[in-house]
């Protein structure tokens, strides 16, 4: 007798727009990609024949912050905690879209007061550590990894493009990294690396900045980085350590002020509904 498929949990998604402390418009780009998000799931469940899109519509649950008052922005640490919390414990997965990347910093101060084998796989140009003579000491999208609150979770980068940080200092921080030129030439040792590092978690979650893209594919981000690398090694790297640990997915640094025709929000867009594909078919 063929066992029974358990029925597949929830995803929250929450939108949450910060964009303080640099990368000013990245969180209307969270607000974006919030509206096309309702938009999909809203035209999916409208849909009167059967289609992919069946696996995951009722599934997602959206939850949207707003940053309408000072007292939002004041909070906005704490709050960005409570419902990373929420959604953890729960055991949903979690789909954060932030607008920097300092709006993942909550997920981050989570993951390390849970201290319980988790993986973050980080795609980043950067790696957001930087304490260079000319950048500020207090929290930034550049430096916010210095201010979670607690021990950092296991940590690989992906794609980062630094060429400035001694190897011991990025050590201090950052299990392991992949640079893109490293990428480029081979990427048998990430993917060696990742398996490795993927068998001994207990969950792990998918840190993406959009500025890992190169832009010549992803115009619209604040820092845009030359040499990155394509949607489809993204794509490759994602979907080749993908397994039912992962749990969660966090989206970064959209400015579609410098977006061009659309197309960084498209593959943005095609990205997400691909992961909800992914989890629950």
């Amino acid at each position: 007798m063929p066992r029974p498929v358990p029925a597949p949990g929830k995803t929250t998604a929450v939108v949450f727009p910060f964009d303080l402390f640099g990368g000013g418009g990245t969180g209307a780009g969270a607000d974006l990609v919030g509206d096309e998000l309702e938009e999909i799931l809203a035209d999916n469940r409208r849909e009167t024949v059967p289609t992919r899109a069946k696996s995951y519509s009722e599934h997602v649950d959206i939850h949207r912050f707003t940053f309408a008052t000072q007292a939002a922005y004041q909070s906005w640490r704490a709050d960005g905690r409570r419902l990373a919390r929420q959604a953890l414990k729960r055991g949903d997965f979690l789909l954060w879209i932030s607008g920097n990347h300092a709006g993942a910093l909550p997920v981050y101060d989570e993951l390390a007061a849970a201290r319980d084998d988790t993986l973050v796989v980080q795609f980043d140009a950067h790696l957001d550590i930087h304490h260079f003579a000319d950048c500020t000491k207090e929290l930034s999208h550049g430096n916010f990894l210095l201010h979670c609150d607690g021990q950092l979770p296991d940590l690989i980068n992906l794609g980062h493009r630094e060429l400035l940080l001694p190897p011991e200092y990025v050590a201090a921080h950052f299990t392991r990294t992949f640079g893109a030129a490293e990428l480029s030439l081979d990427e048998t040792p990430a993917r060696k690396a990742l398996a490795d590092a993927v068998a001994t978690a207990r969950r792990v979650v998918f840190d993406i900045d959009c500025d890992v893209l190169d832009p010549g594919f992803f115009p619209a981000v604040s820092q845009a980085v030359p040499f990155g690398i394509n949607p489809p090694t993204l794509l490759r790297l994602l979907d080749g350590i993908w397994s039912p640990k992962v749990a969660g997915v966090l989206v970064s640094e959209f400015d579609p002020g410098r977006d061009r025709d659309d197309r960084s929000l498209a593959t943005l867009v095609w990205l997400i509904e691909y992961v909800l594909l992914r989890r629950y078919e």
